[in-house]
């Protein structure tokens, strides 16, 4: 009686079988957007930490001034989307080693992205949607460039 013929677990079928083009463009994605995101959370915590008043000068004020520029906008924009996108994928990738059945994974992942579309439309929404200078709002709590209601 002789072995049974087992597939050895690095033939060439089976690894094409399990990359494709979507998981390599992940992986470089998670490599380039984590360089990025370094980059712009070292801004982020210099500007808001280090320049000024250190953490004692961030408030409504500051942070409006800081939105009422579009650089800033756009900055705070990428980190919100990169973040979001790296961390989705992280999780995505997670979810796809450690869920065994397909349903639980199925599942898992339409929580995450339903999770992921909230965060970032409601994020830019507000980046997008702030009002600096809302009316109603005690003067000693805006920035300099409001005018005086």
């Amino acid at each position: 009686m002789s072995a049974p013929d087992i597939e050895a677990p690095r033939t060439r079928s089976r690894i094409r079988a399990t990359r494709t083009d979507v998981e390599l463009c992940s992986w470089l994605f998670m490599r380039m957007s984590g360089v990025v995101l370094v980059a712009l959370i070292t801004l982020h915590l210099v500007m808001n930490l280090v320049v000024g008043d250190g953490i004692q000068g961030v408030d409504f004020a500051f942070v409006a001034g800081k939105w009422a520029d579009p650089f800033w906008q756009v900055v705070d924009l990428t980190m919100l989307w990169l973040a979001m996108i790296h961390g989705t994928n992280g999780v995505r990738t997670v979810i796809n080693d450690h869920a065994r059945r397909d349903l639980t994974r199925y599942w898992l992942k339409m929580l995450l992205y339903l999770s992921f579309t909230v965060v970032v439309v409601l994020g830019t929404l507000v980046v997008l949607t702030f009002d600096p200078c809302p009316v109603g709002a005690d003067a000693a709590l805006l920035p300099d460039f409001c005018p005086a209601r």
